[in-house]
């Protein structure tokens, strides 16, 4: 037991010098481990050297292929590129290469963890079959397995159903996989989970996305074409669906892959993270072109283009930390991109953003303030002839909150409609322009801040 400032003073010293010693220890470990860290760390041979008598640790995964009359795997609709998706998974994973060809595509593929799909360009598409439509004729209980249709005909085993009624509860629509149709009853994969009865006008469709993934992290999908028929296909919700669709997955990424011709998203992921995409296209799709969905972090698009779409790049709910770099939203009949509901920390930067329907960028009102979209930054862009008649390049409006938009190109040719570049609402508040260069421009500020002070001014 320690009885005094002395002995306390002495112990404490003691420990002390042992301490100093410790981390001097401990320095020195590091350099040593920094001077061998090349040759512990760091193979000196290729993993694939048989020159050595060093062990094989390096594991090899399998790359199997699918083909329509070639490959390991030989069909031709979405059941191939799924016996060949859960093959490589179970063996650790690995990737699945789909061979040129056009496959018919009744239900989604649904990817697994650790998995590239890859095809081989524009040769490789995965189109829908057209939409098959009947009404309920028996109330469906949330604990069944099956539901009774009017008219079974186009329904098989495997087919992807959405089920939905005229109810306005969520969700509005629930998707299930047919497992068998026994003469007028479709019985699907698991519990329906919610009530779909007659007064409702209960129905079940052919509807789902492409290529899907639910709880699913780490996935590549590569040179491919998805193509959703649209003209032949009813309408999917972009929070239940797309083209390629993805909820509660993590590190997936995108490279050279087409979304087109979707009646709904393109593009869409809802509470996912680090979502990358490279030299993707969202095109003629009937809602958004990409929709980083409600609380997804980090979303990154490099060189992608989203044309034809009702908004090219659509920044849902809670957003934040995301980047589109050198892309380009270009004749979307609605937006080019736009934030809203606590998207923050988002950088748009080097991207073209033109002959969008009503404005280039727009930044959504919302209810409340701490529901604004802030801290967002357009940088480097170019924004020229968006709208229709008074066209907006950029539109905040709302309570938003500390933007920045630098050195950016605002741009209205004789015949365009983008007549005002910039338009700051008057609730907007801490909006920073700077570096900006204006062509064409009748109005290249409206700032309605000035002019609700004005009005306050006259009457006070």
């Amino acid at each position: 037991m320690i009885k005094s400032v002395t002995e306390l003073r002495a112990v404490v010293g003691f420990a002390g010098r042992w301490a100093v010693l410790l981390v001097v220890a401990c320095a020195q470990s590091n350099l040593l481990g920094a001077d061998l860290g090349d040759s512990r760390h760091t193979p000196r041979n290729p993993p694939d050297d048989l020159s050595t008598m060093r062990p094989f640790r390096v594991p090899h995964r399998m790359t199997l292929t699918v083909g329509q009359d070639e490959g390991d795997l030989q069909g031709k609709d979405d059941k191939i590129i799924q016996a060949a998706v859960d093959y490589v998974f179970r063996l650790g994973g690995g990737a699945v290469r789909v061979l040129p060809g056009t496959y018919t595509m009744r239900n989604a593929v649904f990817l697994r963890p650790g998995v590239t799909l890859r095809g081989a360009g524009l040769d490789t598409v995965l189109k829908k079959t057209p939409c098959v439509s009947s009404r309920g004729i028996r109330d469906a209980d949330w604990y069944e397995y099956g539901i009774q249709v009017a008219d079974p005909k186009g329904f098989v085993p495997g087919c992807g159903i959405a089920v939905s009624n005229d109810k306005p509860d969520w969700p509005p629509v629930r998707l299930f996989t047919v497992t068998a149709v026994r003469e007028n009853v479709l019985y699907v994969d698991r519990l329906i989970e919610k009530n779909f009865w007659i007064p409702d006008n209960a129905k079940v469709q052919t509807l789902f996305s492409l290529i899907c993934g639910n709880d699913v992290d780490d996935v590549r999908i590569e040179d491919i074409v998805l193509d959703g028929n649209r003209a032949e296909n009813e309408n999917l919700d972009g929070n239940h669906g797309g083209a390629a669709f993805l909820q509660y997955g993590n590190r997936w990424t995108f490279r050279n892959v087409v979304a087109q011709n979707f009646n709904g998203d393109g593009f869409s992921f809802q509470v996912c993270d680090d979502v990358h995409f490279e030299n993707c296209r969202s095109i003629n799709n009937a809602s958004r072109g990409f929709h980083p969905g409600s609380g997804s972090q980090r979303p990154v698009f490099k060189k992608c283009v989203a044309k034809g779409n009702s908004q090219g790049l659509f920044w849902c709910w809670g957003v934040c930390d995301g980047l589109a770099e050198d892309c380009t939203f270009s004749e979307n009949t609605l937006y080019g991109t736009s934030f809203g509901h606590r998207d923050t920390d988002n950088v748009l930067r080097r991207c073209t953003i033109e002959r969008n329907g009503k404005a280039g960028v727009l930044f959504r009102k919302e209810d409340r303030e701490c529901l604004s979209g802030d801290r967002n930054r357009i940088e480097e862009c170019l924004i020229r002839d968006n709208g229709c008649a008074d066209g907006c390049g950029v539109d905040i409006r709302g309570e938003t909150r500390d933007i920045a938009i630098v050195r950016c190109r605002f741009e209205n040719s004789p015949k365009g409609k983008q007549k005002i570049a910039v338009r700051i609402g008057p609730e907007a508040e801490r909006i920073a322009l700077e570096g900006n260069a204006f062509t064409g421009c009748p109005v290249e500020v409206s700032d309605l801040r000035e002019k609700q002070a004005a009005a306050k001014d006259v009457h006070p």
